[in-house]
This record gives structure tokens, sequence and C-alpha cells, in this order.
């Protein structure tokens, strides 16, 4: 399969060219008209060393909102009121803490600095939101995501104490079902999400709900550049 490049028409080529791993194309930038053509078309991007990758997996990850799955110790610790939950009170704290929290088997993050200015311009235009978890106020947990429309596609969580991304999750999965919120793109499989109900679609069905509320960009014809022999 070419690999395509992107140029600075925002601009991306049919997802059923990707690669068998997800890969898509290379290059672009982050801009906020290009973010919300990439996930409106089911694509996200994900660094790799200077280069921006644009993916769009085959089978996709998602959680349906009605379809959580809470264990019986997390909804022990829901009940105990230990935490407050808010939501888009701390955007860029949340993201600085996904930015730096170490993580188990991660040597680096691909969160740059870039990207953290690129979703903080998301969150001022409305289009980016962050889920907080509190103790005795303290920002201990928490995520961030791209809501348009009925959709919500997950970036990053973080925890800095047990459970509470866990709780995060639940709270703001809680929150989105109650706003109408019809589907949550998990990316790709992690068995952290798995235990909360996520499940693999096939990219067809993910594409095919994204065309639903976004007829106009699915119409659109795309201009591509790519390099044969990747």
């Amino acid at each position: 399969m070419p690999l395509f490049v992107l140029e600075k028409e925002i601009s991306f080529p049919p997802v059923h060219l990707a690669e068998p791993d997800g890969l898509l194309a290379v290059g672009g930038d982050l801009s906020v008209d290009r973010l919300l053509v990439a996930y409106s078309r089911g694509i996200f991007p994900w660094y790799e060393g200077k280069h921006i990758l644009w993916w769009s997996p085959d089978p996709r990850f998602v959680l349906f909102p009605e379809e959580i799955k809470i264990s019986r110790s997390m909804k022990q610790l829901l009940k105990q009121n230990v935490f407050n939950f808010t939501v888009n009170q701390a955007f860029e704290q949340v993201i600085s803490n996904c930015k730096t929290i170490r993580r188990k088997g991660q040597l680096g993050t691909w969160i740059t600095n870039d990207v953290k200015k690129a979703y903080t311009d998301l969150f001022k235009l409305g289009f980016a939101q962050s889920a907080e978890v509190w103790k005795n106020g303290e920002l201990v947990g928490g995520l961030y995501g791209v809501r348009i429309g009925k959709i919500f596609y997950g970036e990053s969580m973080f925890s800095k104490q047990a459970n509470t991304s866990k709780y995060a999750f639940i709270k703001y999965t809680e929150y989105l079902k109650n706003e109408g919120i019809e589907l949550i793109d998990c990316q790709v499989y992690t068995e952290h999400l798995e235990s909360f109900g996520a499940r693999m679609i096939p990219r067809k069905e993910f594409t095919a709900k994204l065309k639903e509320h976004f007829p106009q960009l699915h119409s659109e014809p795309q201009k591509i550049v790519h390099i044969n022999g990747h």
C-alpha cells in the first residue's frame, strides 16, 4: 500500500487505503481545521519522533455508553463519594498531567508541546473536553478528548491515585450518556478499557456512524499525494 503524504491543503485519503496497522498518512499540521476534518473522518494523529502520523485502524475499538460495565469494587467506590468530579474545569492541567505522567512500559509520551497547544486550542473553541477527579482540592485523575456532535473521541487519561482514571472514565461516560452521546471512540485496544465494555467494531461500521453525523465532509473529494513503495 502507498504511504500518503499530506500537503498544506486540508485533505485526507480514503480510510480504506490505510496500512494493515491503520497508518494512513504522514505530515500536515495540527491546525484546528485539520484536526476537526480528521476526527470527523475517523482519523487521529499520533507522533513518531518529529513526524505527525495519521491513523485509521480496522477494526476500531469503541464503547457504546449504554454498554459500560462497572465492577463491584468501582460501584462501591462511587458510592463512597471520596472524590469530587468535574467537567471542563482544568483542561490544561489534565493534558499536562497526561503528558508528564509515567506509564508502565512507555519510555516517553506522544503528547508534545505542539500537541498540547493544538488540543488546548480545540478546548477554547469548545471541541475538546476534560473530566477531572479531585481529592481535597488536588487534581488526582482525569481524561481529555475531542467531542464533535454525538461522538466523543478519547485521547488520554492519567491517574495519581489508585482508580482515579477509572473513576473519571465512569463518571464522564455517565455524563456523556446523559448528554446524548452515542459513541465513545477508544481508538485502539487496551485491556483497561475492555474491562469497561469497550469492543472492536469493523471500520466500515465506525465510518458509517460518522457519515450519519458528518455527511457533507464525507462527500467532498480528497486531493492527495502519495509515495509508492513504502
